[in-house]
This record gives structure tokens, sequence and C-alpha cells, in this order.
């Protein structure tokens, strides 16, 4: 079954400072219903909101929290691994060769394949296509790691170099009686043969945007009076149209901040400039001191250090078990947090829904949807707000930007498989090493930071400038300004998963 969308409705995406024609009532046209008659048209002054509440805004004040900041940037450290665990390949018999750490960090993105963990008289699990084998470090040459199994097998050789078919875990140590711990000999290259294990220093930056806005009507406009009602989502209303137009832009302008949280991206810092082109326009509007321009947003956070999921069927995410097992398995491998707020989009909502009617749908008498009693005489509930599969709560909110036309909900029709169907956001606090505060701090895994201090808060400033009102200057306008400087930190991405 087809929904074909009505030709005519009235969604004009840009707004405008005047009524348009093509969206009110035209009373001076030649179709005798004109004001050169004699009749007066009904007219019905009140304006019909016909998309129900238009901002999308409101994800980050139920996730988040906001701080203040006096930098360019926030520097934040995480916590690394506790154990130590690699991949890599056998380069020979008996010899594990290390290609990265578990979390397939590159030599180059901060892991050094010949400054690994592993230490003489360490005994280790290696386990490949071959099977599982167990035995004792015995020599290391800088990324090359040679281990006797306990029970006199040979480990065989597989793969090449780069490859990561085989996985090593150091699970303890076993040394004989009075011995010390192992030494080089003098003048050997040999490399961590045993040395002190020092934890991983790992710290992230984002840094903050400016966003600017602002909203001008004449003098004369200020003071006509129109004939529509209009009422806005700050409430005010009555018949003067800037009302309504300046409450649009502040509506818009407070979507523009949560919508640059979850969408921005940071741009590419060489030396060339940040983006490509003979024509560095973005570049050349923005930078100034060498500054790079973007900030990271949400998405491109989860993307970059957390998970994706593009479910079973291809289209909608996490929309079975199967694919829930699998996500639950993913966050087993990370911080274990038990409970999550899913924000989706209609479609996998319903599939969300569907799942989980699913699993109790042969109630006596007819369709059993949970722990009530559906009597002939009670609506069906046919929906679900949350569910626990193992040790994991999930609670399930549908996000609008994700559904509106005019927002995600459009980009998402014509992105094919690429769109961004849900996320889920782990919910309490994580402690994490503040730079600026130079203290551990525990805060929500996703907060704002704004630029603020005695002198001037830009969380989110508004002044009027013009001769409308207060008069501040020779125009005859009033112009509403207003003006942010944010960015948004995620901690703990790799506890986050985007759905695609």
């Amino acid at each position: 079954m087809a929904i074909n969308a009505g030709g005519s409705l009235n969604s004009v995406p840009a707004s405008q400072k005047q009524t348009l024609a093509t969206n009110y009532l035209d009373l001076s046209s030649a179709d005798n219903a004109g004001w050169g008659q004699q009749y007066l048209p009904d007219l019905m002054e009140k304006e019909a909101e016909v998309f129900g509440p238009r901002t999308i805004s409101g994800f980050l004040s139920q996730v988040g929290a906001e701080e203040a900041m006096t930098a360019d940037q926030v520097v934040w450290s995480e916590q690394s691994r506790l154990h130590l665990s690699y991949k890599g390949y056998m380069s020979a018999s008996d010899v594990f060769t290390v290609v990265c750490d578990i979390d397939e960090n590159v030599a180059g993105d901060g892991f050094v394949v010949n400054d690994h963990g592993v230490r003489v008289n360490d005994t280790v699990i290696i386990a490949n296509a071959n099977g599982v084998a167990k035995g004792l470090v015995t020599t290391i040459t800088n990324a090359a790691i040679t281990v006797k199994t306990y029970g006199g097998a040979t480990i065989a050789a597989l793969g090449s170099a780069g490859d990561k078919t085989s996985t090593l875990l150091v699970y303890g140590s076993e040394y004989g009686k009075a011995t010390g711990y192992y030494t080089n000999a003098a003048g050997s290259t040999v490399e961590n043969s045993h040395k002190a294990n020092e934890p991983t220093f790992k710290t992230f930056t984002n840094k903050p945007i400016i966003m600017k806005d602002y909203y001008e009507i004449s003098g004369s406009d200020a003071s006509r009076i129109g004939w529509v009602e209009v009422s806005t989502e700050a409430g005010q209303g009555g018949y003067l149209w800037y009302l309504k137009a300046e409450s649009d832009t502040r509506s818009r302008f407070n979507d523009y901040v949560e919508m640059s949280m979850l969408e921005s991206v940071i741009g590419l810092d060489t030396t060339a400039g940040q983006f490509t082109g003979a024509a560095n326009d973005v570049d050349a509007h923005i930078r100034s001191n060498g500054d790079r321009v973007g900030t990271e947003g949400l998405f491109a956070a989860i993307e970059a250090r957390g998970n994706v999921t593009t479910g079973v069927t291809g289209v909608n995410a996490a929309t079975d078990l199967a694919e829930f097992d699998a996500i639950l398995a993913e966050f087993d491998k990370q911080g274990a947090i038990e409970e999550y707020m899913m924000f989706v989009d209609r479609s996998t909502s319903l599939a969300m829904d569907d799942m989980l009617a699913s699993m109790n749908s042969y109630g006596a008498g007819g369709t059993s949807y949970g722990v009530f009693n559906n009597s002939e005489d009670m609506a069906l509930n046919l929906g679900f707000t949350g569910f626990r599969r193992g040790s994991y709560d999930f609670y399930k909110s549908d996000m609008r930007y994700l559904n509106d036309k005019a927002t995600r909900g459009g980009i998402n029709a014509a992105a094919g498989t690429g769109a961004i169907r849900g996320m889920l956001v782990p919910a309490g606090t994580s402690s994490v090493y503040d730079q600026t505060v130079g203290a551990s701090m525990k805060r929500p895994f996703l907060h704002v930071r704004y630029r603020a201090s005695q002198t001037d808060d830009r969380r989110m400033k508004t002044w009027t400038t013009g001769s409308v009102g207060a008069s501040t200057s020779a125009l005859d306008a009033m112009q509403i300004h207003m003006l942010t400087e944010r960015c948004l930190i995620t901690q703990g991405a790799n506890n986050f998963m985007l759905m695609k």
C-alpha cells in the first residue's frame, strides 16, 4: 500500500518577513471575493497549527548537562583497558607477532607495536582458527613474542605480515624458585623482556563553535496590525506578525544549536587549509590565526570512537532479538553499563514493538501485549516503552528529529543505507580527569560546554538594537540578535551505539 502526500501542503521551507499569498487567503483577487465587493468574508483569524510542536530540541536536555568553560578547547582523558590483550599473527611456529591492541589501534594512532605490555614469564592464551593454546612467554624481540605451550604442542604459523588472525591474552605469570626478573644480556636489542607496565594516557579534545542569528523588522512594520491572530511556541499571541516571526527565528536558532551538537564534524587540519578546492571560501570565512574549524558532534563521535550497527535486515537496525544479543555482547566488551536510552525513528520504533509483541502473541482470547487484561471494551496497547534483556535495561523513546520531514527525517528518506535510525545512549555518569579543572570529575556521558566568564556569558545571548522600543542606534528598525558558543563532550563513546 502506498501513501501519497497532498500536493498543496502548507510547507514553505524558508520563512520570509511577510505573509505570503500562497499561505493565506488573497482578498485582492478578481474572483468576486476581494475587498472590491460589498459582502464581508468570514475571516478565520486564528492561525491553524497544522504541524503540532515544530521544534525538535529537547534531546540533550534529557540526557546531558551544561557547564561553563573559559578556554578555546576542552581536553579530557579516559581510562584505558586494564588487561593486556593484542591482535596479530603467528609469524613462525610458537612466535606471535603483535600488530595492534585489542581495540585495533594501529601504529601511528597512539599504539606502538614494539611497546606492548607482554613480558617474559607471563602466562598467555593464544586463539586463532587452529584452536586455543596456553603457554609461557620465553623470549621477546620487539613485536615478536615466543610462547612455549604447557602441553608441549607447537603453535602453528598462521597469517602474514599485518594480519590480525590471532589474539593473545595475558592471564598471569609463573616463575621458578629463587629467581628474579628476566634481564637482557649486555648489548642485546631485545625489548620488553621485563619492565614495569605504565597505564596508557588517552586524551580527547573538542572545541566550541560560535553560532549566530538575528531577526529584523522595520519600525513601520512593527506598528502594523494584521488580520491573522498568531500564537508562538514561546506563548506570545496577538495580531502583530513580527511577534510570530521573531519567535520562529528564536525557535529555529534553538533547534540549530541542538542539531549542531548532533551533526557537526571537525574540519581537516592541513597546511593548505581545512577544505579542499581552489576557492577555500568556508576556510576564509571561519578560520583565524590557524584555528581549526568545526566541532565534533554526537554522531561523529560515535562513528569515530563508538559502535555502529546496521541490523540484520539492512533496513531497520536492532529489530530482532538476535541483533540485540549482538549489541549486548558488544556492550559486554566495553563498560557493561546496564541502563540505556534508545532514541529511534518511527520505523525502528514500530519494528521494536513488533519484535517484543512476537514474544507474547498467544494470549487466551486474542492478542496479549504486556502484563494487563485485554477486554473487548478496552483499547489495545500495541506499543512498548522498554524491556530487559540479559542484565541490560532498554528504555525506548521516539526522536522527533529523526522523523520530521524538514530535518533528519527527510535526509533519512534520501540516504538509503546511510540513514541514521537511532542511537543507544548510556544512562548515568562517567568519571574522567578534566584538564581544565585539574581533578577527577563525575559527569553525564553527554554534556555541553559553553563559553562564559564574569564579563560575558555566551550560553545563549540575546540583545536588541535599533530605534524601535529602547533606542540604541539611528536604524529605523528593530534587530534581535542571538549568539551562543559551545561544544558537545561525548565521554566514553565506546559505550554508545549508532543505529544505521
